[in-house]
């Protein structure tokens, strides 16, 4: 495994200070202090790693909400790179929350509010025509993770803009500390292309481009030249599509998926944490996905990624496509989605079926008695007491999966979906949950979360310069995240690892995945006689080496 650090710099202590790849803050041995120029600019006492990772937790502990905590955090990113890893390492659980959702979300919509330094890269519209010299201004020459929005649509809060930011950088900080990606191959990139929330244009400390989103074909261009800049000045990258809208992304994957390494994490990522829900699920109820029946409440991309990526699935087990696509059903802002039905986007039509109109959710339970729900509709408490009881009077176990971030948006809690089915919900969320007791059992929530997945499959990428991004590697990716639920995990109710130990289920679905990587012949290189030591050798760890 790869320690962070760097060789003998040759900077004063002044600059090594404000490195935050080179500064330890109170852990400068005597020698380097002596011999770096740092006598003076540090204090005497010195701090141990463990001891510079308390007083991070006591500064936090002071903090009184959620959002002071993400500023105090993303300061530490910006002064020492290490430590804040360190520290995102050593209790993930505890400060995932902080970094990225549901905190983030806050965090965006004052993005321009809170900022402290800029971090990432700005790709306006305003410089077309300059997109490689906008690049080439990053100061690594070897990036081989991008994750770029265009801010339409950040997690269920909408146009953001390029206060959209927040997200891939809290991506990528998950990037590293969840699976070791190395920090140093990561890039954030925002496209500012306007926006048309009149709220941030009226604010006079919002930080992006005053004018209407780009669309149509100017937009189509300047995607184009991203892409391609980003193929010349950093030809073995991957790049994550996150947070574009629906009437782009859908149309972005397909439009680059076999021609550059890319993928949208809102629907491959999100689709492939569902499916290893769905793989736990089964576990508990003893059942095959083909008995099961499931209704999407939004017809997004997100959902319509999950029914994609379970249609394979369960044609990977022997069932016709047909026959998989009619176990998916879809409601939307008009009711159930069904064949007779005019003006559908393309993306909805496989699952348009045949059957009478719908007015809306309650009634298509009623009417289709599915044996799993599962929201991607970002309508707070759209699962309502009438919803989830119906669903527990159809179904013994009913799987019940609110996945809308952030948690104002989810469409039901944990408390209500176990409350209103006495206990009997196969329960997992988007959003993270405390345990739930009823009748002197806990109840442990599963977080859906894409953090088991994305930053797994970049390891992957990574280590093995793959030279494209399937769906294939996300079902092998479901399945790994799956079979690390033990039956202990099962019984409390929980359908995922648990998050404590991120690190290692990463890894393991990473070798998973590197290995069919080099299976279907996608690496940029020969497979090695070890593919999982190729994974531990390119893992990140933050630990401080010596400069000197």
């Amino acid at each position: 495994m790869l320690d962070a650090g760097m060789n003998r710099p040759s900077r004063n202590g002044a600059e090594i200070l404000h490195d935050p790849r080179l500064n330890k803050i109170t852990a400068f041995s005597e020698d380097e202090r002596e011999q770096l120029g740092l006598l003076g600019l540090v204090p005497e006492g010195f701090d141990t790693e463990e001891q510079q990772v308390e007083r991070v937790r006591h500064h936090l502990a002071q903090k009184d909400t959620p959002l002071s905590k993400y500023i105090y955090l993303t300061a530490l990113l910006d002064n020492n790179e290490t430590l804040f890893f360190r520290v995102l390492m050593s209790d993930p659980a505890a400060f995932m929350p902080l970094v990225y959702t549901p905190t983030v979300g806050e965090a965006c919509q004052r993005f321009g509010h809170i900022l402290r330094r800029p971090r990432g890269l700005y790709v306006s519209s305003k410089r077309r025509g300059k997109i490689r010299e906008i690049l080439r201004n990053w100061p690594e020459t070897d990036v081989r993770i991008i994750v770029v929005t265009d801010g339409e649509r950040i997690l269920g809060l909408g146009d953001l803009g390029a206060n959209g930011m927040g997200i891939p950088i809290g991506k990528l900080a998950l990037y590293t500390s969840c699976a070791g990606v190395p920090p140093e191959v990561t890039l954030p990139i925002v496209l500012d292309v306007g926006t048309n929330n009149q709220e941030l244009l009226d604010d006079p400390l919002y930080l992006g481009l005053r004018q209407p989103r780009l669309r149509g074909a100017e937009y189509d261009d300047l995607i184009e030249e991203f892409v391609t800049a980003v193929q010349e000045v950093f030809p073995l990258c991957c790049v994550q599509f996150e947070d574009f809208a629906n009437q782009n992304a859908i149309p972005l994957l397909t439009r680059y998926r076999d021609r550059i390494c890319c993928f949208n994490d809102d629907i491959q990522g999100t689709a492939a944490i569902a499916v290893a829900g769905i793989f736990g699920a089964l576990r508990i109820k003893g059942t095959r996905m083909a008995d099961e029946k499931f209704l999407f409440l939004g017809a997004g991309s997100a959902g319509t990624g999950i029914a994609d990526l379970l249609v394979k699935t369960m044609m990977q087990e022997g069932l016709p496509e047909d026959e998989a696509r009619r176990r998916c059903w879809f409601v939307d802002s008009k009711g159930l989605v069904v064949a007779s039905r005019t003006g559908l986007a393309d993306f909805k039509l496989p699952y348009a079926h045949d059957h009478p109109p719908v007015p809306d959710f309650l009634s298509a339970i009623e009417a289709l008695r599915p044996t799993a729900i599962i929201g991607v509709s970002t309508i707070a408490k759209a699962f309502n007491r009438d919803v989830i009881r119906a669903m527990a009077r159809l179904n013994e176990r009913p799987i019940i999966f609110p996945y809308s971030n952030p948690t104002s948006r989810s469409e039901c809690s944990a408390e209500e979906a176990y409350g209103w089915s006495d206990g009997n919900a196969i329960f997992a969320s988007g959003s993270p949950f405390p345990p739930y007791t009823l009748n002197g059992r806990t109840l442990m929530p599963g977080q859906g979360n894409n953090v088991y997945i994305f930053p797994a499959v970049g390891m992957a990428v990574y280590a093995t310069e793959a030279r494209r991004v399937t769906d294939e590697m996300f079902i092998v990716a479901a399945r790994a995240v799956a079979e690390q639920v033990t039956e202990a995990h099962l019984q409390s109710g929980l359908i995922y690892p648990p998050m404590a130990e991120i690190l290692g289920t990463s890894l393991h679905v990473a070798k998973r995945v590197a290995s069919h990587i080099f299976d279907a012949g996608l690496a940029g290189f020969d497979r090695p006689d070890h593919v999982d030591e190729l994974i531990e050798r390119s893992v990140y760890l933050p630990r401080y080496r010596s400069l000197i």
